[in-house]
């Protein structure tokens, strides 16, 4: 479904003029199919979140390729990628960006106003339910606490039933029970035929991912399976 080849993406530095570039990633390489669920780990600044950001169409790459479908991303015109972001990416971030004069009813139909859905009430609902946030569908925010919140953001993600879930640090704010909530949502999309790329400092992540890819100074240093991932925990 999704293949990104010979990434890298360079910022300008704010150090002396004519310092180098910052490399946030540098030729990596790295494909997701249909019903997989890929987890990124490595230490802070790696590259893990702007990895996230160019796989999801947000973040033009300096080089490489990011291609879903046999469409190079990039290739697209601006408009023409947020349509594709629209249609087939749900998005999940660590600070859940819920609109806070909203119900949550309402933050979670948001998506309906930027790709047309048929029946996305009922849709909403169904979410709710799933999520047991029925009883607070009239409820603000800041009425809810912070797992609430967090399955608020992922319903919302959810509801244009996208292919591809692009997640950054979900379970970041949670406690380990909600962490583990969210995660089995996750992995309960990825069995419906649905990806996951998840980027996590969480180990218990590395447990549901069938892949886990270890980022290090922007470069691929390894890529384990749970299997490796739970012998190194033992030893």
């Amino acid at each position: 479904m999704l293949e990104i080849r010979d990434l890298c993406k360079r910022y300008p530095s704010r150090a002396a003029r004519g310092s180098p570039p910052v490399v946030a990633l540098e030729e990596v390489s790295l494909s997701l199919g249909s019903g997989e669920f890929v987890a990124v780990r490595g230490p802070s600044g790696s590259g893990k979140s702007t990895l996230l950001l160019v796989a999801g169409g947000l973040l033009a790459p300096t080089s490489g390729l990011v291609v879903f479908e046999g469409q190079d991303l990039y290739g697209l015109s601006p408009a023409a990628r947020a349509r594709w972001r629209a249609r087939n990416v749900g998005f999940v971030f660590q600070q859940f960006y819920l609109i806070p004069y909203l119900s949550v009813l309402d933050n979670v139909l948001a998506p309906a106003l930027a790709w047309r859905l048929p029946e996305a009430r009922r849709r909403a609902a169904e979410l709710l339910d799933r999520f047991a946030l029925a009883d607070r569908a009239a409820h603000v925010p800041a009425e809810l606490s912070v797992g609430q919140q967090q399955r608020t953001a992922l319903a919302r993600a959810l509801l244009h039933r996208p292919r591809l879930l692009l997640c950054d640090e979900p379970t970041g704010n949670l406690d380990d029970q909600s962490a583990e909530v969210v995660l089995e949502c996750l992995a309960e999309f990825q069995r419906e035929g649905g990806a996951v790329l998840l980027v996590t400092h969480y180990a218990g992540a590395a447990r549901r991912a069938q892949r886990t890819v270890l980022l290090e100074a922007g470069r691929i240093a390894a890529v384990e399976s749970p299997v490796s991932h739970n012998r190194a925990e033992r030893s």
